[in-house]
């Protein structure tokens, strides 16, 4: 069988299982996401060694430190995931939902009814944790699952996958329901893109080339992220020990994620002193700083930022920083250059945190809290499905809820249309 014929027959039978799976009553499928949660947990060595292999080749294979870190499933990462799965199962499910009821002159009573989508195909680079994510909140929203991992993490993801897949197995439940490609044949997506007749929306997770890839060659709807160019705003009423800890932390924690921090804006009232202050605890953590030449003038341990800086997503230790005249200023450089995932403005001013989360459009905006929040986990959503930059259908971090759509209800009492 060639990998068309592959994608063909993933493709068919997950569409044969959406209809089981849209079925399931809510204490049924929270049986099986604990069920998941309780073998993950009990697999862990197995799922180490598996991991070890896609660790071993990245570093073969020259990859960066950042892009290694986000292939690891240490105890606390597999521990994270399997809470994930049980934080989903404690959600409330949206299924069924019937979201208000209005009644007709004529007597008619008309609803909207939250209905799965059906199938689901998620490409993604890197973390293996997507894998259990991604399964969670589709399966929990009746859906049926295709997840076509990057090949530098086959090795986790497939095992992933099978423990996963044993669950439902041993309920009596179709395993089509959650599929994971194990060819790293890049033929294979190109082939998923085209089942327009078995699968109902990709979630592309990566880098911007990816998901511009899979936006210009799917013949699927397609819900898009390129890239997270997260600011951050510190105000001229700044607590600047407070924006010195949100700084740190949505910079140094974990920079090869999209809600790390990649351009930090400085009003020119507090630059004076905060700009020597940052640069110097951003050292500390090997921080490269790009700055203007305001900020340079500033520091020493800044390098002149290029006009390309201000819409980089690092994904690294290296930060774009820029001294601003105003909130406005501010607001301007972020509309400029956004990318539409996550804004944050540390102040203590009311007026201008108002101001910044009305005026800044992006998916999430932040007052006084680290752009690492947004997460869907962080966020209340359980486990997240992916972060949507456009406005229709989604927008920010997906849940349960983005994982389905509505269909109009109607009851009536003999009525027909004159």
């Amino acid at each position: 069988m060639n990998v068309a014929e592959q994608m063909k027959q993933l493709a068919v039978e997950a569409k044969q299982a959406a209809t089981t799976m849209a079925e399931l009553s809510s204490a049924v499928k929270n049986d099986l996401l604990c069920r998941m949660a309780a073998a993950l947990e009990a697999e862990t060595s197995q799922l180490q060694q598996e991991n070890e292999k896609d660790l071993q080749a990245a570093r073969d294979n020259g990859l960066s430190s950042a892009m290694i870190d986000r292939l690891v499933l240490n105890d606390d990462r597999i521990t994270a995931m399997a809470d994930g799965l049980r934080e989903v199962a404690s959600l409330p499910d949206p299924v069924g939902e019937v979201t208000g009821m209005w009644l007709r002159p004529n007597g008619i009573q008309v609803g909207r009814m939250r209905i799965p989508l059906g199938v689901i195909g998620i490409i993604f680079e890197s973390r293996p944790n997507v894998t259990a994510d991604a399964a969670a909140l589709c399966l929990k929203s009746g859906n049926a699952v295709i997840l076509r991992g990057g090949s530098e993490a086959i090795h986790s993801n497939t095992a992933i996958g099978a423990i996963l897949k044993n669950e439902l197995n041993a309920m009596g439940l179709p395993e089509a329901a959650l599929q994971v490609v194990t060819t790293t044949d890049r033929q294979a997506v190109h082939e998923l893109l085209k089942r327009d007749e078995e699968i109902d929306l990709i979630i592309p997770r990566g880098g911007e080339g990816l998901i511009r890839f899979v936006s210009e060659n799917s013949h699927i709807p397609v819900i898009k992220h390129y890239k997270g160019v997260c600011h951050t705003f510190v105000d001229a009423d700044a607590d600047t020990d407070m924006a010195t800890e949100i700084c740190l932390n949505a910079k140094v924690q974990r920079p090869g994620v999209c809600n790390a921090m990649e351009t930090l804006l400085i009003h020119k009232d507090i630059a004076e002193t905060f700009v020597p202050h940052i640069a110097r605890a951003m050292k500390q953590h090997n921080v490269e700083l790009r700055g203007c030449p305001a900020t340079c003038a500033l520091t020493d341990d800044a390098i002149a930022a290029t006009d390309t800086d201000w819409d980089e997503e690092y994904l690294d230790l290296i930060l774009a920083v820029r001294i601003v005249d105003s909130l406005d200023q501010a607001i301007d450089h972020i509309r400029r250059h956004t990318s539409l995932h996550t804004e944050v403005i540390v102040t203590s001013n009311y007026t201008n945190a108002q101001k910044f989360t009305r005026s800044v459009n992006s998916s999430v905006t932040m007052v006084n809290a680290s752009s690492r929040f947004s997460d869907g986990n962080q966020l209340g959503l359980g486990a997240e499905i992916g972060i949507s930059t456009t406005k229709l259908h989604s927008f920010g971090p997906m849940g349960l809820e983005d994982l389905t759509t509505r269909k109009f209800v109607v009851f009536g009492n003999g009525q027909v249309r004159p």
